[in-house]
């Protein structure tokens, strides 16, 4: 029988699962980490983004690592007990994994870290899901952006959003007051859409330090806890893909410094 020619659909975003063999690449990252560097930090990550954090990752590439991906897996590979710690004193950092967290091995000492990361500071675009940092409402009339009065081809995406608007001899013009948003309120997507086009930036971008276990002579070690975790805010950010080590978002990883495939979601 002769082959169909038919035009087939051919998905351009199937992708692997995380297997067996990926998983236990992820644990000997770890390990070799351990193995590598005398003090591991957990850290909690809030509305990040790629590429900012790229660069700071390059900026410390020489004494540090960045292990970032399933909080089920990071767990394991430190040990949950002390049956099954890799070194002793490690499954002090389970408790802290959770959430929106990661892993950063370094060679660096505390004061150093601890100014890395305080220094880590983004404003960005809230995306959908993140709570509006304040009210932000627009006037009756011409509507301008950051750049002047907007252009005339938003028009159409303006009203997709649901504001009122229309278009007055090329001129953007909205019909009647409009509340954007609401201190406190989740927003979404048409609301996050708004902001961006009058360059609102609502999503704070940073790193905070939990709890840290150092090595020491014998190599053993203590955790000692930082900070207090707290309330997630925000969004996750993207990660979708962060280089040598692991790729955020599908929690995983690619050491060829391309995007992670999906598959098994970290815990948090």
């Amino acid at each position: 029988m002769p082959k169909s020619k038919r035009n087939k659909v051919v998905s351009l975003t199937k992708v692997k699962k995380k297997d067996r063999q990926w998983k236990e690449g992820l644990l000997e990252k770890i390990r070799q980490s351990l193995d590598t560097y005398p003090t591991v930090y957990v850290f909690k990550y809030y509305n990040m983004r790629n590429e900012s954090f790229k660069q700071l990752r390059e900026d410390l590439k020489d004494s540090s690592r960045f292990v970032l991906g399933s909080t089920a897996l990071m767990q394991v590979a430190l040990g949950k007990s002390e049956a099954d710690e890799y070194k002793a004193g490690l499954s002090g950092l389970g408790e802290h994994i959770k959430g929106t967290v990661g892993l950063f091995f370094t060679k660096l000492p505390h004061e150093q870290v601890k100014e890395h990361f305080e220094a880590y500071v983004h404003e960005d675009y809230a995306r959908a899901g993140a709570k509006a940092a304040h009210d932000f409402s627009l006037t009756e009339g011409p509507l301008s952006g950051p750049m002047g009065p907007l252009p005339h081809t938003l028009e159409p995406q303006l009203r997709k959003f649901g504001l009122p608007t229309k278009l007055n001899k090329g001129v953007v013009e909205l019909l009647k007051d409009h509340t954007v948003c609401r201190e406190g309120q989740k927003l979404d997507a048409a609301q996050a859409g708004i902001l961006r086009v009058f360059d609102i930036k609502m999503a704070e971008c940073k790193l905070k330090l939990l709890a840290v276990w150092r090595s020491g002579d014998d190599g053993t070690g203590e955790v000692e806890q930082l900070s207090e975790d707290e309330e997630e805010y925000g969004g996750a950010g993207e990660f979708d893909a962060i280089g040598d080590d692991l790729a955020m978002g599908s929690g995983g990883f690619s050491d060829d410094g391309q995007d992670g495939e999906d598959g098994d979601e970290g815990d948090g």
